[in-house]
């Protein structure tokens, strides 16, 4: 998957704030856990609650060390009533395997993104059933003689589905896709669509040295189920409190902020930004940082860009309104 297609970036961005995109995320890892007890293994390693949702129902979850950081952060698609499937980051599959029992079905299927709000209409021109499939549910189908799995979910804040299709059809797929209207995109507008929507990426937001309260992500510990790995730690952490909380911070002008730049707050270091771009939609450098300190939206700060500090703010989040 390039970065950008030949229009780039910023219009990849935008068509698919404004109609839909396809992306080519098959470097997601996909883990099958099938079999009687596999939903008892999954509800006491992961941190949210299956028992929240249903077979045909998908779940963002969080997998962390028995220290409380996260390990990664994924989505279960949970397909028939012993069948899952787990979707890590692919970087962090084998973590997941060594966590759960399952078969890495990774190198065997492909997904497809497609995203935006015309995302359903353009993806039935090529089968009516993708438009059936609503927000987070989970279907699995027959197309050309295969079997196709399809969820309602993404990481861009607008609305879509996902289709995980075996690697013989998937081609085939997202040519038609293309032909019915859908753009395709590059993992360049996949980031700056995520980071409008404030969406915590794995490697930035979300690491082995910081924690989900942190990331403001708490909705996805389950307290109401017996145990999850990092429970104990966790627990901890919440009756501490936090010392850093995830916040968005609001460049002064079109230039990109970058991860790895340093935050002040009267003159001293709050934290350093975790990710940073620039927002095609509000045409401003926007970034995500783990800060210190009693911040709040409006509040004056500074980042270094290039070794100049400029001036900057903290901004609600997200940054642009999510679409679901």
């Amino acid at each position: 998957m390039p970065l950008a297609y030949e229009k780039g970036t910023v219009h990849e961005h935008l068509a698919c704030r404004r109609g839909a995109v396809v992306f080519d995320v098959s470097h997601l890892g996909t883990v099958r856990c099938d079999g009687p007890g596999t939903l008892e293994e999954l509800q006491a390693v992961f941190t949210n609650d299956l028992a929240k949702i249903a077979p045909g129902r998908a779940q963002y979850t969080h997998l962390l060390t028995e220290e409380g950081t996260v390990v990664d952060d994924l989505i279960i698609w949970w397909v028939g009533p012993d069948e899952f499937d787990v979707m890590p980051n692919a970087s962090n599959t084998a973590g997941v395997l060594g966590a759960v029992s399952g078969v890495d079905v990774t190198a065997q299927r492909c997904v497809l993104a497609v995203q935006g709000p015309r995302a359903r209409e353009l993806a039935a021109r090529v089968d009516p059933r993708f438009a059936e499939v609503g927000r987070f549910a989970v279907r699995r189908l027959d197309v050309r003689g295969v079997e196709v799995r399809v969820a309602g979910t993404g990481y861009t804040g607008e609305a879509g589905i996902e289709i995980s299709a075996p690697n013989e059809v998937a081609g085939d797929l997202f040519e038609q896709l293309v032909d019915a209207g859908v753009e395709p995109a590059g993992l360049g507008a996949r980031d700056t669509l995520r980071l409008e929507a404030a969406l915590p990426l794995y490697g930035h937001e979300l690491t082995r040295e910081s924690t989900t309260l942190e990331a403001g992500l708490g909705w996805v510990l389950g307290w109401d189920k017996p145990t999850f790995r990092g429970r104990a730690a966790v627990e901890a952490e919440r009756a501490r409190g936090v010392a850093r909380r995830l916040r968005g911070v609001l460049g002064p002008d079109r230039r990109p902020l970058r991860e790895g730049a340093t935050v002040r707050a009267d003159g001293q270091v709050v934290g350093t930004l975790s990710s940073g771009n620039f927002s095609p939609v509000l045409e401003r450098g926007i970034g995500l940082g783990l800060l210190h300190g009693d911040l709040a939206p409006g509040d004056a700060l500074s980042v270094e860009l290039r070794g100049h500090e400029v001036a900057a703010s903290i901004t609600a989040l997200p940054f642009v309104a999510k679409a679901g």
